[in-house]
């Protein structure tokens, strides 16, 4: 019986290994200790690889793992993964994504008892000083504050659980859960990022994406009570360093509580110049219970996929020539894309997700609804999302999927539309390719445009009366926002703008547009 090769890149747990060593149809090349430059030579036998971070898998690991099926990323992240250069080699990329839960949580529960009654600061004085000042080392309580905690998945409910239990006033942020699932619990729950704003204690537990990336910046930060503290535990960008920098030095936030960094190792971060913020460089995932299970659910992945039986966890799936033609993959990326952009318009629980396609493009509509539905989940839930996931997290969370097939109504010979119901209402979108390989958006919710789907987008709807496009163009003009693109549908007595900009539109420049008299509502999108 032929064997299959998985090769270990980098160390993890011996329970992992122990288990790879066991199955008889698999040989084992632990390499985790050879340098990297060794280790290549070595890849043209592998069937499948687990990394860690220490190994970068990019075009070089790639072009030598000529007959690699897939890589298993034993950890969540996958920065040092090349996801696309994989895609387009075959290479199915997957990850462990849930067995560090609890050492996180615990780790996000240190950070904010540090900082509420400024331990490491204390033993540092008593171990390295010598000193016994117990008047320098008042801290507070946590009963009665109030934390606020902006992502409420597996971490951050778990977070809100235990911090209930100190007799905090807990409040949860995140627009795409069902609420009950805080309220189940005793916390509240809020549509109102003001209101974490205010909170004493904020805590971030989101995905890191184009919408989380400096959530909390200098303006948000301004929001917050005096004294407030922060802790990050999550992705390091969620908050924005300088603002953060400033805010700890002006006293504006009084402590912080960071375990990840815009760029690690930090060991040049300026941040670590103060004396009010506790830092850990990145061991949300560092203990002895997580190692092991992240090393175990790694391997089992690895074997799954060397034998072909499963992908768990898997983050692309390769898209098979034999199976889709050429014109479809524009399509696939056009789905994504319009998906990723009605959610962020919609922003709210999912309740349904509607697929019609017309042209061609039908036969394939199952797979233009799982790409659809991945870059929806993907938008609200982050890294456990992927091709093969996304139907059963789509059931699990009670979002129903309804497709259909349509005649051909319009000029286009292909076209799809997706609507979306969530608690704010539907929405739709609809779009095409021309040329083959030019995915354009052509109708929102019943206004009809020609807008590619791409880059910063306000969508602003209004009354259709004189005067509105110049009120508009004056009032990004005021704030030095130019226009790179206007486009504009009328239905019935409305009027809908699209407007591209070059310049990152701040909630202030919103706020002024939405004051304007003919202003129906006010969107802005990132693609």
């Amino acid at each position: 019986m032929s064997k299959f090769t998985i090769i270990v890149c980098d160390h993890i747990h011996q329970s992992g290994l122990d288990l790879l060593e066991k199955a008889a149809d698999v040989e084992v090349l632990n390499l985790a200790s050879l340098p990297k430059d060794e280790l290549k030579k070595e890849l043209h036998k592998a069937d499948v690889a687990i990394t860690r971070s220490s190994t970068d898998v990019d075009e070089s690991f790639l072009s030598m793992a000529t007959k690699l099926r897939a890589v298993v990323r034993a950890g969540v992240g996958v920065d040092n993964v090349d996801i696309e250069a994989s895609s387009k080699r075959g290479v199915v990329v997957m990850n462990v994504p849930t067995a560090n839960t609890i050492a996180a949580v615990e780790l996000t529960c240190a950070h904010i008892l540090s900082a509420i009654r400024n331990f490491p600061g204390a033993n540092a004085q008593l171990k390295a000083d010598r000193v016994w000042k117990r008047e320098d080392w008042y801290g507070t309580e946590l009963k009665g504050k109030k934390l606020g905690i902006i992502g409420f998945g597996n971490i951050g409910s778990r977070v809100g659980k235990r911090m209930k239990a100190f007799e905090m006033e807990v409040i949860a942020y995140d627009p795409y859960i069902n609420p009950a699932k805080a309220t189940d619990l005793g916390i509240a729950y809020t549509k109102d990022f003001n209101e974490i704003l205010a909170c004493d204690i904020i805590t971030i537990h989101t995905p890191k994406n184009k919408e989380t990336i400096n959530i909390i910046n200098k303006e948000q930060i301004a929001k917050m009570k005096d004294g407030v503290i922060l802790i990050n535990c999550a992705r390091g960008g969620l908050y924005n360093e300088d603002a953060l920098f400033e805010a700890l030095e002006s006293g504006k936030v009084r402590w912080a509580g960071i375990d990840v960094f815009t760029k690690e190792p930090a060991t040049s971060n300026k941040l670590l110049d103060l004396s009010n913020i506790y830092v850990t460089p990145h061991i949300g995932a560092n203990t002895l219970e997580s190692q092991e299970k992240i090393a175990i659910e790694a391997a089992e992945a690895a074997l799954e996929s060397a034998r072909g039986s499963s992908f768990p966890n898997a983050l692309n799936l390769p898209i098979k020539e034999t199976e889709l033609p050429d014109f479809m993959k524009a399509y696939l990326e056009l789905v994504q894309k319009m998906a990723f952009f009605a959610i962020q318009v919609n922003k709210s629980e999912i309740r349904s997700i509607k697929l019609e396609a017309q042209g061609e493009i039908s036969e394939y509509l199952s797979s233009l609804s799982t790409f659809a539905l991945v870059g929806i989940l993907n938008a609200t839930i982050g890294d456990k999302v992927n091709y093969v996931n996304a139907p059963y997290v789509a059931k699990e969370r009670g979002v129903e999927i309804a497709l259909e097939v349509k005649t051909l109504q319009n000029v286009y010979r292909n076209q799809i539309r997706l609507t979306l119901l969530t608690q704010e209402g539907e929405f739709s979108v609809s779009g095409t390719v021309f040329n083959e390989n030019t995915p354009k958006i052509v109708e929102i919710n019943h206004f009809e445009l020609d807008i590619a789907p791409r880059g910063r987008m306000i969508l602003f709807r209004n009354n259709d009366t004189p005067g509105v496009i110049g009120f508009v163009g004056t009032t990004l003009a005021k704030y030095n926002i130019n226009i790179a693109d206007f486009r504009l549908g009328r239905y019935g007595k409305e009027a809908l703008a699209v407007i591209l900009v070059d310049d990152e539109v701040s909630n202030e420049v919103i706020k002024e547009l939405s004051a304007i008299e003919a202003c129906l509502s006010i969107k802005y999108v990132v693609l």
